[in-house]
């Protein structure tokens, strides 16, 4: 079991490695080489499989699906990724309807327009382009990286737990972090190379990891009891923000 917990936790460091290396990639390379050519960037495969394999491993590593709601989840998920690193390495269909669309040509789409906030803002005159991929990197690096956090600390305070309900640590500020975690990585995706299937994908899987907590919430009173209700009273479900509370209704008064 150490050598299994060793294992998620080198994975973990490999999946955050991944994110700043990919950052590191994508702003050091442009400094050195600005106008990378279109067909250049794309069409790298053995990117596409890399990254896809990394995540769908850690994925399937912490996220550990057993009935066929999970499995389904996971699946969509890793449906994500494929279609999100296809395009990002691959084949950049949504560029290329952006681009017919637009009436643009598809390399004005190249490595820095590529990040299409960027472009965005940069069209809109809000920021300069270059300045926006900086800022769109950062949101999305720091998002990713985030999140992947959050799943190996749910892992890990769940994992100590045994059998027992984990309230301390991270599971002290919300009850289902490890679906906040993934949630966030998606958030970051989608800030740092949103695609059309991604786009629509996102609130799918946002709202299966809703209705997942929900479940899980229901068993965990099931198998814990009056502990449990103790503990939702306490600790929201995702976002840790303090509770609101009905103020104390005062006594009529007997006229």
């Amino acid at each position: 079991m150490k050598l299994r917990s060793f294992l998620r936790v080198a994975l973990s460091l490999a999946v955050v490695g991944a994110v700043g290396g990919l950052f590191v990639d994508q702003l050091a390379g442009r400094a050195a080489e600005p106008a990378i050519p279109f067909d250049r960037w794309y069409g790298d495969w053995r990117k596409v499989a890399l990254a896809t394999g990394l995540f769908a491993l850690f994925l399937f590593a912490f996220a550990r699906p057993l009935r066929r709601r999970e499995w389904r989840q996971a699946g969509l998920y890793s449906a994500f990724l494929i279609s999100l690193f296809t395009e990002m390495f691959g084949i950049p269909l949504t560029i290329y309807l952006l681009s017919s669309s637009l009436g643009l040509p598809v390399q004005g789409f190249g490595l820095q327009e590529s990040h299409l906030w960027a472009y965005l803002l940069s069209r809109l005159g809000v920021i300069p382009l270059a300045y926006g991929v900086w800022l769109v990197m950062v949101v999305s690096a720091g998002l990713i990286a985030f999140g992947v956090c959050l799943v190996a600390l749910a892992w890990r305070h769940v994992y100590g737990a045994r059998n027992e309900l984990a309230t301390n640590g991270i599971y002290g500020l919300v009850r289902h972090p490890q679906y906040l975690g993934l949630m966030l990585s998606i958030l970051g995706f989608l800030v740092m190379w949103p695609t059309l299937p991604t786009v629509l994908m996102a609130p799918i899987l946002s709202a299966m990891y809703l209705r997942l907590g929900r479940r899980e919430d229901i068993e965990l009173e099931v198998q814990f009891g009056p502990a449990f209700r103790a503990y939702r009273e306490r600790v929201p479900a995702f976002l840790p923000w303090p509770r609101l509370r009905p103020p104390l209704q005062k006594a009529a008064r007997s006229p």
